[in-house]
């Protein structure tokens, strides 16, 4: 492999020369930088990303830090990041925040000392102030996804995850359902926090209709919902729909249920949230609120490209899913 020495030694010029070539920096002769360039092809030199980067104090990146990796909704998020760091003709560099808000700071900071030109930052972990604080210290543009933000955090696009749920509750109310069980995380993190909210909201708002509500809790995942379920199954008192949080808890919950000889939707009708990938191949197919989590992600890398560039300010924004009504839910028995 071709070195910055090898191409110094063929091209006749100093080594300090070919990185002032390499990067754009200092004055070159004309002739002097079509040879570099020249000797460079010939031997198919690549130079250091870092090194570039360390010289023109940009590294002509994006940096993206994610909570966590697991489950399809991070995988989306991750290939839509790729997609759109390709189109702007920039590397993206990824760090783990290990769903820990000391570790987020770190990966904030990890990416800073690499030169990237904005930072993507989706964190369950940190609060508002320190994101706040955060985005005061740092001297490059900091784009929040996932959550509503107050300006001085930076730029966040986020999707209303109350509205979700209350379209979820709204579509059982119209149904018929007045027993209902919402069933998800303990509110830790802003979405898990969000979504109850939003189911408390909802049955407060309906008051009038005496609508009987119950929780029950279960981490994000297949095994959290079956587990969820069977102790659900257990307790003996079974709601006649629910509000599941998330597809995959659904998924599990419903393969509990079912093998307690409770059929969905003819015993208990059920909503959930995400639209996952999978959610129109199971048995039932879910009826679930979209969350366009590709589009976030999307809109966020394309301020991103363009706070780079034109170093302009944006209006936060929120979007917001729509119903997708499949097998899941059916009215209730009179």
């Amino acid at each position: 492999m071709a070195t910055i020495s090898d191409v110094s030694r063929i091209a006749g010029v100093s080594k300090a020369t070919v990185s002032r070539v390499i990067n754009g920096t200092g004055q070159v002769k004309e002739s002097t930088r079509l040879l570099v360039r020249q000797v460079m092809s010939e031997l198919n030199y690549k130079p250091s990303s870092v090194a570039q980067a360390l010289a023109t104090k940009s590294g002509n990146s994006v940096g993206l830090v994610l909570s966590d990796f697991t489950g399809s909704y991070f995988g989306i998020l991750l290939k839509q990041a790729s997609v759109s760091a390709d189109l702007m003709g920039k590397q993206l560099l990824i760090a783990d925040g290990h769903n820990h808000a000391e570790s987020e700071l770190k990966a904030v900071h990890s990416l800073v000392e690499k030169k990237c030109d904005v930072i993507v930052l989706y964190s369950r972990q940190l609060s508002p102030e320190q994101i706040i604080a955060l985005n005061q210290s740092i001297d490059i543009p900091l784009v929040n996804v996932g959550r509503e933000l107050p300006q001085e955090a930076g730029y966040s696009i986020a999707f209303d995850q109350k509205h979700a749920v209350e379209m979820a509750v709204e579509h059982l109310i119209q149904l018929g359902h007045r027993s209902m069980m919402y069933l998800g995380p303990k509110p830790i993190t802003p979405t898990s926090h969000s979504r109850l909210t939003g189911f408390q909201d909802a049955i407060n708002h309906r008051a009038e209709l005496g609508i009987s509500a119950q929780f029950s809790t279960s981490e994000f995942g297949y095994i959290e919902g079956y587990q969820a379920g069977k102790k659900i199954v257990e307790s003996g008192n079974l709601p006649l729909s629910m509000v599941i949080a998330s597809d995959d808890i659904a998924i599990g919950c419903i393969k509990a249920l079912n093998e307690h000889g409770i059929q969905i939707p003819r015993d208990i009708s059920i909503v959930s949230i995400d639209n996952d990938p999978c959610s129109p191949f199971v048995t039932p197919s879910l009826t679930t609120v979209d969350v366009p989590i590709q589009e976030v992600m999307a809109q966020a890398m394309l301020v991103a490209q363009q706070l780079v560039e034109k170093k302009e300010t944006f209006e936060s924004d929120i979007m917001r899913g729509q119903l997708i009504i499949r097998d899941s839910t059916q009215a209730a028995s009179s």
